[in-house]
């Protein structure tokens, strides 16, 4: 698999962050957990369910050693967002994503959260961030 990065780009690869001072190709020759910089979503941007969900889910693949302590954070918060999610494409991703969790997949769980963004928007669904502010 080729990897193509711009110059100052970052790239995840295994639990390390990998940063190029110019434009560069990589190749991974063998199995490899990976995320590139612009997938990658900052703690303060975690504020709705899903997105919550997806940080959590970037951090098993950012940090594969604690993975297993962080997957009893996702499954609080992924019971949580099917309780008040009312939608079902968004109960459906989540449901595929927590099945791609469950086989160490967590690329994939993160595709599947990402689809339901642009839905989350349209549906009230309230953060746990939100709750504890009020």
């Amino acid at each position: 698999m080729f990897i193509h990065l711009k110059r100052g780009e970052k790239l995840y690869v295994n639990g390390a962050v990998l940063r190029v001072d110019r434009r560069t190709s990589l190749e991974f020759l063998n199995n490899v957990t990976f995320l590139l910089e612009n997938h990658v979503m900052q703690p303060d941007e975690a504020t709705t369910p899903l997105k919550e969900l997806y940080f959590v889910t970037q951090t098993m693949l950012m940090d594969p050693a604690n993975a297993h302590m962080t997957l009893e954070v996702y499954k609080h918060l992924s019971h949580r967002a099917r309780q008040s999610v009312t939608d079902n494409k968004v109960t459906e991703q989540i449901d595929l994503a927590d099945q791609k969790i469950a086989s160490g997949r967590y690329f994939d769980a993160l595709r599947y959260l990402r689809n339901c963004f642009d839905e989350e928007k349209h549906v009230a669904i309230p953060s746990s961030n939100a709750e504890e502010a009020a």
